[in-house]
């Protein structure tokens, strides 16, 4: 017999705040990881930066554009979804974005500084959400429902996926489960 696993992110009763994870907490795990994170990164340098692992896959330039990408479009998921109690929120095409904004031309530096400034402000965003409007939910292309709340704590967890494939011996531990 196969066990149905709870799915907090559908689920369209009220949040129950003792079951969640707080969102302080959220918020100082993202802060965990941007420190963490930071000096590994700190030592790729800009050619290691560029080196693809495979010609169709990205270069950890590319990975960490990639997660600039991610934290823009989720800040609009998280503002968005405060203003709303559900909301339709469009999916993006990753691939073309990452192509678009070339950056596997762009310089390390400038592209790790970028990261680490928006993630800085998610976390703040999230330290101060009002728990009222975690129960507020969207759809992203037509998946979901998801509450915000979820949409917040699996930010950090995508993230963490994304560090392990550019840092494959950090310390980086995901459970990003890819549901949009």
């Amino acid at each position: 017999m196969v066990e149905k696993l709870p799915q907090p992110w559908t689920d369209s009763s009220t949040i129950n705040i003792s079951t969640l994870q707080p969102m302080t907490e959220v918020s100082n795990e993202l802060l965990a990881v941007l420190t963490t994170a930071e000096p590994l990164l700190r030592q790729i340098t800009p050619e290691q930066a560029r080196q693809k692992p495979r010609p169709e896959k990205w270069s950890p330039l590319e990975t960490l554009g990639h997660l600039i990408d991610s934290a823009c479009n989720n800040q609009q998921k998280f503002v968005r979804s405060m203003a709303t109690p559900q909301l339709e929120f469009v999916g993006y095409a990753q691939n073309f974005w990452v192509d678009a904004q070339q950056y596997q031309q762009a310089e390390w530096v400038t592209v790790l500084d970028l990261w680490l400034a928006y993630n800085r402000h998610l976390a703040h965003v999230i330290r101060h959400v009002d728990p009222a409007v975690l129960q507020h939910t969207l759809h992203i292309d037509g998946v979901g429902p998801f509450k915000l709340g979820f949409i917040m704590a699996d930010y950090v967890e995508h993230l963490k996926h994304h560090l392990r494939q550019i840092l494959p011996d950090g310390p980086f531990e995901s459970k990003f489960l890819n549901l949009y």
